[in-house]
């Protein structure tokens, strides 16, 4: 799209917002309940879609992106009312007589990028919150999962008029001219990478930004873990998507005690839920592209490999792969795995945990299985990470009754649910004051009576 088009689309969504065209409960559950029925009715096409960029399966899709998606809408238009209410807080007795209260407003016009792993949900989810809050919005999809973002602009122009919400299909070259513009707010989903430099472009106009970025989740298996049952919840969070998901687990850190078990139980896992063969499972899906593709095979120390590894090039699969013995000098501990590889390291004493991580960066996740829940309490309470689960993987993002979001490096603020209704918007803090009285005591020439009714009101 030419640079002249981006321009006009947001200076025409600038106009319709100071219209207040977009304040109105009215206009906003419209538009929330048209995008749910949009969604019902495409169900089969988005299915596809996210098969044709990364082999899907239809179950997968609903669960990790259609589901969630119109779990997200459920809750929006549900919570609605009670979301745009001004919430009333007390007021000092030094301001009576006054009423205060917390006045929630749109920011108005906002862009959403969007990544290519999770192209339907990190997409439409974002915008349901900013639709919901009341603002316009330019959506830019990742060009690395065309049939996804192809369909995306498709259900945008069918839903809203291009003043309310419009797509924005392209490359580099789309992503730089949009972040050239001055939005009111920058929501960006994707590497840490293009995540510094959204913020640095966004730094020029003062535009705040929110970012989900990614990192390197660990998953701490300690020796009071049901061993079992954590191997098979590893496996599930590990492999959704082929490992191309943020909050993924990155690696183990498992207790040498019980690292042997923990190992054969994961293989045992791979096969019961992926078969013998997992290049010939077509529920299993693949890589998106051959870039990720062969870098993700420069990652694999096949002198480590317990399990798997095998690919297919011209499908761009990689089975499920088990490296034992790493530690974090090798290739795949100095990098964001996002692909189905497993590295297993080993720490005896919990201190080790705490040195090991606290001066990495703060990942976006964190997973802890462990039936101590002391050690499950110091240790979620001394670490920095976005968030987590204790006793399961990936879970936790899949609520809309808290925020998801990362931390330091993996990413600066929050949505889903009532805390996506927040990330887009601006609470006016409003003090509305009585004619009726007018107490002296502010007002100049100062009174040694009135300065102690002022240090009484005050302390």
């Amino acid at each position: 799209m030419e640079k002249q088009m981006i321009e006009a689309r947001l200076r025409a969504q600038k106009e319709y917002f100071q219209k207040g065209s977009t304040l109105t409960y009215n206009y906003r559950i419209n538009a929330l309940k048209a995008l749910r029925a949009w969604i019902s009715c495409h169900e089969a096409q988005i299915s596809e879609a996210l098969f044709a960029d990364l082999g899907k399966s239809a179950d997968e899709a609903y669960m990790c992106e259609i589901g969630m998606t119109l779990s997200e809408l459920s809750y929006m238009i549900s919570h609605l009312p009670g979301l745009m209410k001004p919430t009333r807080v007390r007021t000092p007795l030094a301001q009576f007589p006054a009423r205060s209260y917390k006045l929630p407003s749109p920011y108005g016009s906002v862009l959403i990028m969007s990544p290519w792993n999770y192209p339907f949900l990190l997409t439409v989810g974002p915008l349901i919150d900013a639709i919901a809050a009341g603002n316009t919005a330019i959506v830019k999809p990742s060009a690395y999962s065309p049939a996804t973002s192809a369909l995306i602009e498709r259900m945008i122009g069918e839903v809203f008029s291009p003043e309310q919400v419009s797509c924005v299909l392209g490359g580099r070259e789309e992503n730089s001219c949009l972040l050239e513009l001055k939005f009111d707010l920058i929501f960006f989903t994707g590497s840490q990478s293009v995540g510094r430099e959204v913020l640095r472009r966004a730094a020029e106009h003062l535009t705040p930004v929110i970012l989900e970025l990614g990192g390197k989740s660990p998953c701490i298996v300690d020796e009071t873990a049901r061993i079992p049952l954590a191997a098979r919840r590893i496996v599930f969070g590990k492999l959704l998507n082929c490992g191309q998901t943020c909050v993924a687990p990155d690696y183990i850190l498992c207790h040498s005690s019980v690292k042997d078990r923990l190992v054969e139980c994961i293989i045992s896992e791979i096969m019961a839920q992926y078969g013998a063969s997992p290049l010939a499972n077509p529920s299993y899906g693949r890589i998106v592209n051959e870039k990720h593709f062969n870098r993700l095979l420069s990652l694999i120390d096949r002198k480590k490999l317990v399990l798997g590894g095998e690919y297919d090039q011209d499908s761009l699969r990689i089975s499920p792969a088990v490296l034992d013995g790493v530690s974090r000098d090798d290739a795949v501990m100095k990098e964001e795995i996002f692909g189905p590889i497993l590295p297993i390291l080993t720490y005896d004493d919990k201190e080790e945990i705490y040195s090991a991580l606290r001066d990495t960066e703060k990942p976006l996740a964190l997973y802890l299985f462990t039936e101590d829940k002391r050690f499950a309490s110091m240790l979620t309470g001394r670490l920095g990470f976005g968030g987590g689960c204790i006793n399961d993987t990936v879970i936790h993002l899949a609520t809309t009754e808290m925020g998801f979001g990362g931390f330091g490096e993996s990413g600066m603020g929050s949505y889903h649910g009532r805390d996506g209704f927040a990330a887009f918007t601006h609470y006016k803090s409003i003090v509305e004051k009585s004619t009726r009285l007018d107490l002296p005591m502010r007002y100049q020439p100062y009174k040694k009576a009135n300065s102690r009714l002022i240090r009484m009101f005050l302390s």
